[in-house]
């Protein structure tokens, strides 16, 4: 099978061009301002460059990963978070559409206001920031163009191997536990995230991409870990692992009164995606602290 990932140097593209290689498949992976001698450097708004690079390397899968995915930055700059989120995902259904290829565009749990968990693929969206608007408006592009094979895939917060702990906002957290220099920090306790593996969820695409035809893949799926967790919560695990005290970092309960509005609680319903999936390796995710104990305990 031939496969393009877009956005192949970030976090969860990086891990889904890995998962394709890996499984045997003729992989070309995509990036802009971080590409390398195996990743090709290609600027998705160019819609000439990327018609010809996909019309030559003639794809069976898209997974389109690259994304403006930091609230904050988007607010700052919602023209750009518009190109990259909606045009870009539009330009790359109507690709599907004239070269037959299946497009997965990855989405997020931020296109739910987080009032009334858990929510189904059918539910109603109302996204609270700009980030969650260009989402949705980037789902409803894929979804409206006419004979395009396009599936939606929402994820909630991504953790997993990275460059930078910085590329994650939950590996992130490991800096601010480490940080022993005396320094304290106000952290979320408001929030309930399910933080999920990004090598869970390129597993995962793998698997779907393999699905016999009977298997009938609905326009939108959620693929989520089942665990609840806010930002505080997350560090006190990490504190646990790391050995290190906790006293630095003080549990905020309060509503968020300034920032980018973020939604209390977007948990995903999963039931369906496993249903999908039976036979095929069900949902399959790593529970939180197993991971990344493991995974700790291996660097160190």
């Amino acid at each position: 099978m031939r496969v393009i990932v877009t956005g192949a140097s970030g976090v969860l593209g990086s891990a889904v061009y890995a998962a394709f290689k890996s499984a045997g498949h003729t992989v070309l992976g995509l990036a802009h301002s971080r590409a390398t001698d195996e990743l090709k450097q290609l600027n998705l708004l160019d819609a000439s460059a990327t018609e010809s690079l996909f019309s030559d390397f003639k794809p069976d899968w898209v997974i389109h990963c690259a994304a403006e995915r930091r609230p904050d930055v988007a607010e700052k700059d919602p023209e750009a978070a518009q190109k990259i989120n909606v045009s870009v995902p539009e330009s790359l259904a109507k690709l599907s559409q004239s070269l037959k290829f299946k497009l997965v565009y990855i989405s997020t749990d931020y296109v739910f206001d987080g009032t009334s968990p858990p929510y189904t693929p059918s539910a109603a969206t109302n996204p609270v920031n700009l980030y969650g608007r260009t989402k949705r408006d980037g789902e409803l592009a894929v979804l409206g163009v006419p004979g395009a094979k396009a599936i939606v895939l929402r994820v909630p917060v991504l953790y997993g191997p990275a460059p930078k702990n910085s590329d994650s906002a939950v590996n992130f957290l490991l800096d601010i536990v480490a940080d022993q220099s005396g320094r304290t920090y106000k952290m979320d306790h408001y929030a309930t995230r399910y933080p999920t593996n990004v090598l869970d969820i390129a597993d995962f695409l793998v698997r779907l991409s393999g699905l016999p035809a009977s298997r009938v893949i609905p326009p939108i799926l959620h693929y989520s870990a089942e665990e609840p967790f806010t930002k505080y919560e997350m560090c006190l695990i990490f504190a646990r692992i790391l050995g290190v005290p906790h006293a630095h970092i003080v549990a905020d309960a309060e509503p968020p009164k300034e920032g980018t509005p973020r939604p209390q609680n977007t948990q995903l319903y999963v039931h369906e995606t496993e249903d999908l999936m039976e036979g095929f390796g069900g949902l399959g995710w790593n529970p939180f602290e197993e991971w990344w104990t493991a995974y700790l305990n291996k660097k160190q």
